[in-house]
């Protein structure tokens, strides 16, 4: 009873340690969302992902619109968006993370996944957008940049901040990785 008990103990530790490795470093992450869960990103290792910093008072802003509407129309296909709100350029997300969550939902019905506030440039950027950069060779310059990544977190592909989420372009590319 105690070699087959043992057994079973560390075949859970070789499935733990399999299941672990699998994460791609990109994803290798946990942040909390705007209500203070932890995201746990190797849980999207099986989907295509938007991420997005995001910003409420910024010229960009009426993206989450668009956003919002490319979410609907791809989260059946193994899609995700997450927004990463930031307050990097021109303090344009000055809330907290309780007044972001009710801005994007009161005026733009946002039900994609959002995390909460964080840095995505500089020495405190969040180490999703460290990696997304380190990868595509671009950091965001605005508010609302996108990477798209495709399914296992290898690499990457970077749109611009003034590129609207509902551009043809952005649209090829993710028809082309949720077929």
């Amino acid at each position: 009873m105690i070699r087959l008990t043992l057994l079973v103990l560390s075949s859970l530790v070789c499935v733990q340690a399999v299941f672990a490795a699998a994460c791609p470093t990109l994803l290798d992450t946990r942040m909390e969302n705007l209500s203070g869960e932890i995201v746990d990103f190797c849980d999207y290792s099986d989907k295509v992902i938007l991420a997005v910093n995001t910003a409420s008072y910024c010229g960009n802003t009426p993206q989450y619109e668009a956003l919002e509407s490319l979410y609907q129309r791809y989260k059946d296909k193994n899609f995700v968006i997450i927004g990463f709100p930031a307050n990097n350029f021109g303090g344009q997300e000055p809330g907290s993370d309780e007044e972001i969550k009710e801005f994007c939902e009161v005026n733009f019905g946002v039900t994609f996944p959002m995390v909460t506030k964080s840095d995505v440039l500089g020495a405190n950027a969040n180490p999703i957008f460290v990696n997304l950069a380190k990868i595509t060779g671009k950091s965001p310059q605005w508010n609302f940049h996108k990477y798209l990544i495709p399914v296992g977190g290898q690499s990457a592909e970077s749109f611009p901040a003034f590129m609207n989420p509902l551009n043809s372009k952005l649209t090829a590319a993710i028809d082309k990785l949720v077929e």
